[in-house]
């Protein structure tokens, strides 16, 4: 058996998956994440977060596949930094030669060198995740809404076809917006919600998150709302519904329940809203015939299988949206750009990789 372990170390979450490989064929796939809010918990911690990630999974690797988003964090000065320490820390935690770190170009440079490349290697991680796309359908579209952001990923004829590379290009053509499914300050989706047919303002304080909103609406669980609150209390019902209410300077005494779930209700519809935009913009960029929209597969992932990345596609008029967990019958989608590396990996230096799904384009 080889095991090819993918890492993604983000600047809130790590996540790792450990693709299983005997006789050249996928036999499972094991993932596993670690919150960890870099700018709290301090740099110095990283290791021993990583240490701890590895021995959850309990496997020796063959191969390993490197990418981060955590460079961007505030904890380092500039991107360079955070690079060169978060390779640092993975050289303390995982001493084989085969080490591997993804490029925004697609490249797997070596540990030893990655460090010459450090605008090439941060934030590279959307890439794995077209990569796999591409493995599925030669024309598509990704859409993974993970806790803090939205990547989108355009691919055309079997290749990643993004217009931006880095952060700062793809928030200016719309493939990266940050809006996520739990980590979002509700004051950056909406200044206005209504209530009582009132257009009342909303706080710019750091009130509320999506994670209530969506636990609130029942999008999700309380064992999904993997971060931290804002006012550092509970993660239920009650709890979420008394941040919401705050967001517009009230409590739950001054509103009726149902009233700040329809607080929620707003929220979630404006922050769909701003996903359907960016989403309808990528694909009118690549594709000009409208009709496309009806068969272009689109694939989701994100918190819980992508729940609000499917609801997003299927309001923005797309018919062919599949996740990627029920295609490749692997639990990816949570984890989906270490996922993706861990396949990268394993077609580079497996001979003979059989990918486990034929291509549906």
């Amino acid at each position: 058996m080889v095991n090819i372990l993918g890492l993604d170390i983000g600047g809130a979450n790590i996540k790792a998956a450990v693709l299983k490989v005997k006789d050249n064929h996928v036999k499972g796939l094991k993932t596993a994440t670690e919150y960890f809010p870099i700018w709290k918990m301090g740099k110095r911690k990283l290791p021993i977060i990583l240490k701890k990630l590895l021995l959850k999974l309990g496997e020796n690797f063959s191969f390993v596949g490197v990418t981060m988003t955590a460079e961007l964090s505030d904890v380092y000065f500039t991107k360079v930094e955070g690079v060169k320490h978060v390779l640092k820390s993975v050289k303390k935690v995982i001493s084989l030669p085969v080490v591997f770190v993804l490029s925004v170009d697609g490249e797997l440079i070596p540990i030893g060198e990655a460090e010459k490349y450090p605008y090439k290697i941060a934030s590279a991680n959307w890439y794995a995740s077209g990569w796999l796309a591409s493995k599925i359908a030669k024309d598509c579209i990704v859409i993974d809404i993970g806790s803090t952001t939205t990547t989108i990923i355009p691919v055309k004829n079997g290749k990643v076809n993004v217009e931006g590379k880095n952060d700062l290009e793809k928030l200016a053509c719309g493939e990266l917006i940050y809006t996520g499914a739990l980590r979002t300050n509700i004051a950056t989706i909406t200044q206005t919600l209504n209530v009582r047919g009132l257009n009342v303002k909303v706080s710019s304080e750091y009130f509320a998150s999506t994670a209530d909103v969506y636990l609130v609406l029942n999008e999700i669980s309380r064992q999904d709302y993997t971060t931290d609150t804002s006012d550092g209390r509970g993660k239920t019902r009650r709890e979420a519904l008394a941040r919401i209410a705050r967001v517009v300077c009230a409590d739950i005494n001054m509103l009726k329940e149902d009233e700040i779930v329809s607080l929620a209700a707003q929220i979630a519809d404006k922050q769909i809203s701003i996903i359907i935009g960016a989403l309808d913009n990528v694909f009118k960029k690549h594709w000009k015939n409208e009709e496309y929209r009806l068969i272009l597969p689109v694939f989701t992932a994100g918190v819980k299988s992508g729940f609000l990345a499917k609801k997003a596609a299927i309001k923005a008029g797309f018919q062919n949206v599949l996740c990627f967990d029920k295609i490749l019958n692997l639990n990816v989608s949570r984890v989906l750009p270490s996922a993706g590396l861990a396949f990268m990996v394993a077609e580079k230096f497996i001979e003979d990789f059989r990918f486990p799904v034929q291509k549906l384009n």
